[in-house]
């Protein structure tokens, strides 16, 4: 991103901050940016924690070993025609 500025172009974006804001806001300026990148990344390691975690409740527990568990009945390669190819 920066590379295609260069170190004249950084000295003039400094400079017209410095007439446009006054060296007196550019400190809090500095902060403000600071914290919505911040927010923002909070947020989106957010989001991509509720994506990592969502398949994880949707599991079932697992059975206690006095708990049976019948064996699934195998279907047929007729059901298994009828699905959306994928």
């Amino acid at each position: 991103m920066l590379s295609g500025i260069g170190v004249p172009g950084i000295i003039l974006l400094v400079i017209l901050a410095l007439l446009l804001f006054g060296p007196n806001k550019l400190p809090e300026l500095g902060r403000a940016v600071g914290r919505t990148f911040r927010e923002f990344k909070d947020g989106a390691r957010d989001i991509i924690g509720e994506d990592d975690q969502a398949p994880r409740k949707s599991e079932p527990k697992p059975l206690a070993a006095s708990e049976t568990q019948q064996p699934a009945p195998v279907q047929s390669s007729a059901a298994q025609d009828k699905r959306l190819p994928e």
